[in-house]
This record gives C-alpha cells, structure tokens and sequence, in this order.
C-alpha cells in the first residue's frame, strides 16, 4: 500500500466537507427540536435546522460519483437526510404541541 492511498483516504474533500455541514445542520436541529419538545422554544430553529441539513444531504447525495469509501461523502450525505428528517420531524411535533396547548389556553 503506497502512502498517496493512504493520505488519500484521509483527505477532506468537497463532498466530505459539505455532508460534514449537513450532518451538523441536522445535529443542530435534532438538539433544538428535543428542547423545543421539553421546553416549548426553539421549534422553528429545529424544522429549519432539518430542512437545511436535508436540502445539504441531498445535494451530496445527488452530486456523488462514487460510493462509499471514494471521498465523496455519499454516506454523510445520507447521514444528513436521516438527521434533517428527525430533526423537522421532532420540531413539527413541538410546533404541534404548541399550538394544541394554545387552543387549550384560548378555548
């Protein structure tokens, strides 16, 4: 095994370093969607949030050439629609809550 494989394998690349800011963009919502859940804030951050690291997955994904292990981050990319898709999901779920607690408070 030549050492350019090697350095090669580590290398960050383009598609490596955008699913690396999908990944965080779903992180980031997935963290505001479970306190939008505990403490009713941050739920917009948290859909928001998802969506972008959805859109960033996505993107990755489609732009790929390669599959895993070629340095083109599909596996980020999928890590990144998988934690967008929780994330607008768990801020949708505290809008929701939101919303129903207000009808209550209204009605």
């Amino acid at each position: 095994m030549s050492l350019s494989l090697v350095a090669a394998a580590y290398e960050m690349t383009a598609g490596r370093a955008w699913s690396l800011v999908g990944g965080a963009f779903g992180l980031v919502g997935v963290v505001f969607g479970v306190v939008a859940l505990t403490r009713r804030r941050g739920a917009v951050v948290a859909v928001a949030a998802g969506v972008a690291g959805m859109l960033v997955g996505a993107l990755v994904v489609f732009m790929a050439k390669g599959g895993p292990g070629t340095g083109y981050g599909i596996v980020g990319g999928y890590v990144s629609l998988v934690l967008g898709a929780v994330a607008a999901a768990l801020g949708g779920l505290a809008m929701r809550k939101g919303a129903r607690a207000a009808a209550r408070r209204a009605g």
